[in-house]
């Protein structure tokens, strides 16, 4: 079992699993860019994949016909990996860059000053250096889609530039969280139909909404410090009042993913898919416990089960297209 981090000793951060693969199978000197990538911590990477997934999906399997083949009503397997290897670089990039901006807050909060730059594991040029990397291991995956979804992924940047230092100003960061984790929503469609759409828009809001409501279960855990840092959050804001926003907001997101759908005329088995995700937000909305930080954070993490009820909620509508004429 690793030990927590610190300025005296290697080991793994504070909310990273013990005996996790990057630990068992990296060379030490290794462990520091895995902690600023967060490989160590497959969550984030995974919460940003969803949007691409369910865009590439939702497009698709959009205004079927019968007598449409199968593999035209499904994402293409080559795009699923490119947004796949896309999400790994960009959400490691993301946080190595928010890790250098927020290293004077990391070293005054309890779960964050084992990151490695507060850790003295890292110095601010390496950490920079792996951002470049890791940024252009994304830029080479989106040269690999069209004229029309580059730009739009570029344009994504922005957002992630200033995103850092909007819990300084803001009890909203969660906001601009919700608009960078899912610019995917956007880009599964643009690169299907090379432009943007009602339905990609309606699962853009949906989305946003969705990650406000996951990342303020999060946010939960680190109220205290974030008080005396002075750190703002929804979940400051929301305080005992988040089980009733996280009904608004995770219901706001189903009625927008609803709507996404049926604009799209998405074959209607999918809306089983959103009945489930629903339940499964429901359950966490009943039983969370704000004041419990390790439930917050399994919480947090079971958003990734949403992920898959949705997704595969449009492959099982997709399906069911193709194989109707069959029966």
């Amino acid at each position: 079992m690793e030990p927590i981090q610190s300025k005296a000793a290697q080991g793994r951060v504070a909310d990273a699993p013990s005996g996790h693969w990057a630990y068992r199978a990296l060379p030490r000197w290794l462990w520091p860019y895995a902690q600023l990538a967060r490989w160590d911590r497959p969550i984030g990477w995974q919460l940003l994949l969803w949007p691409c997934w369910w865009s590439a999906a939702l497009a698709a399997s959009a205004y079927p016909r019968p007598t449409d083949p199968l593999l035209t009503l499904l994402p293409a397997p080559w795009y699923l990996l490119l947004f796949l290897i896309g999400a790994i670089a960009m959400r490691g990039a993301g946080c190595t860059y928010n890790d250098i901006v927020d290293e004077d807050i990391d070293n005054q909060v309890e779960r964050t000053r084992s990151r490695p730059l507060p850790a003295g594991k890292v110095t601010r040029k390496q950490a920079w250096v792996f951002v470049v990397i890791q940024a252009l291991v994304g830029l080479v995956v989106l040269l690999q889609f069209n004229s029309f979804a580059i730009p739009l992924g570029i344009a994504s940047l922005a957002v992630i530039a200033i995103y850092p230092f909007m819990k300084r100003f803001t009890n909203w960061p969660q906001f601009v969280l919700g608009l960078a984790f899912s610019w995917g929503a956007l880009m599964g469609w643009a690169v299907e139909f090379g432009d943007l759409d009602g339905p990609a828009i309606m699962l853009y809001i949906g989305s946003i909404l969705w990650v406000i409501g996951y990342d303020t279960i999060y946010a939960h855990q680190d109220k205290e410090d974030d008080a005396i840092v002075g750190v703002r959050s929804t979940a400051r804001l929301f305080g005992d009042n988040t089980k009733i926003w996280l009904v608004g907001l995770y219901g706001g997101a189903l009625i927008c993913f609803a709507i996404a759908f049926a604009s799209a005329q998405a074959p209607v088995p999918a809306l089983a898919g959103l009945i489930a995700a629903g339940a499964h937000m429901a359950r966490q909305i009943a039983v969370l416990d704000i004041d419990n930080p390790d439930q917050c954070l399994r919480l947090f993490r079971s958003n990734n089960q949403v992920g898959w009820l949705i997704f595969l909620g449009l492959i099982g509508g997709s399906l069911w297209v193709a194989l109707k004429p069959l029966v």
